[in-house]
């Protein structure tokens, strides 16, 4: 098959064990990012299996409807860049695995690492020290302090073990089976998202971006949390009201954030206004960008082209382009 893969930005996937998965099909691959839609037109014309690396690209019907080879698309995890229905009336499957029982440990590595980066004020004492200053200011420690976790998925319980880990105490809000979960992992629940928003000194969003959570961090929210209070996003910025973040840390609560994901995306907009504020540590959505994340996501997204080659496509999020495909 003629395989095309987007968006491999440092041309890592080459250099993983689970490349060679691929031999003897004819890959392609673009290291840089393109959204304008003749410009991929033209780049996937012939392309029969698509990768796509998480949500880089927008996979819409527009693009769709100029690929008339492409007969797969194969990546891994949520799917709301790609127009599923579109592929479906085109014939093209669409291959996800949605790896439920594994979590992201370099996500959850991520969010401590920005914990203690924003507690410690640690890329801001390293820029004042590169800039000839011996200490800007005076940061928190975490043990005793209150860890909230909204969200008890895969990658929010480890959060929370890594919390323990580091003797804060843990508080959970989240659906109702979530927070049984919790307690049943010894971790304490709050009484309310009021409550909750207001007792924790660090809070960690820890879901997935649906039409149901979209929003759901909203400005009220915001104006409950502590002076002191931390708020971590490594998860999708569209869980907050837009607009929220912003102006909740001007306004002095939380008095910081840590974050891994924004709005638009890739970000090169250097006077965004989460950049320009000396109370926001910012990544740009590294979460799951680790060579061993990769081996593993990549594994299972070429092992789906394989099964495809094969006759037997795996994983399909649009079963019913199967029987299209048969006609």
């Amino acid at each position: 098959m003629k395989i095309s893969i987007l968006d491999d930005y440092f041309d890592t996937l080459r250099g993983l064990p689970c490349f060679a998965k691929l031999q003897g099909h004819d890959v392609t691959i673009f290291n840089d990012h393109v959204q304008d839609t003749d410009q991929l037109a033209e780049r996937l014309k012939d392309t029969e299996a698509l990768v796509l690396i998480r949500e880089r690209t927008q996979i819409r019907a527009e693009l769709l409807e100029r690929l008339p080879k492409l007969k797969l698309i194969s990546q891994r995890s949520v799917y709301p860049h790609i127009d599923v229905a579109a592929c479906t009336r085109l014939g093209i499957v669409v291959s996800s695995n949605m790896h439920a029982d594994t979590p992201s440990y370099a996500a959850a590595e991520l969010t401590w690492g920005l914990v203690l980066a924003a507690m410690r004020q640690i890329p801001q004492q390293m820029a004042a020290l590169r800039a000839g200053h011996w200490q800007i200011g005076v940061g928190h420690t975490l043990r005793g302090k209150t860890l909230g976790i909204y969200g008890y998925g895969r990658i929010g319980a480890v959060v929370a073990g890594y919390g323990r880990a580091f003797g804060m105490n843990v508080l959970v809000w989240a659906r109702e089976p979530n927070l049984a979960q919790a307690r049943a992992d010894g971790y304490g629940t709050a009484g309310s998202k009021d409550e909750f928003f207001a007792q924790c000194d660090v809070i960690s969003l820890q879901m997935r971006l649906v039409d149901a959570t979209r929003g759901i961090v909203n400005r009220a929210d915001l104006a409950r949390m502590k002076p002191s209070a931390l708020l971590v996003n490594t998860s999708r910025a569209g869980l907050i009201e837009p607009g929220a973040l912003v102006e909740a840390l001007r306004a002095g609560r939380p008095g910081m954030a840590a974050v891994d994901v924004f709005e638009t995306e890739p970000l090169r907009d250097v006077d965004d206004l989460l950049l320009t504020m000396p109370n926001v540590v910012a990544t740009p959505h590294i979460g799951y960008v680790s060579r061993d994340e990769y081996e593993l996501q990549f594994s299972d997204i070429f092992d789906q082209i394989v099964a495809y080659a094969g006759g037997a496509p795996s994983n399909v999020v649009n079963p019913d382009v199967l029987a299209i495909a048969t006609r």
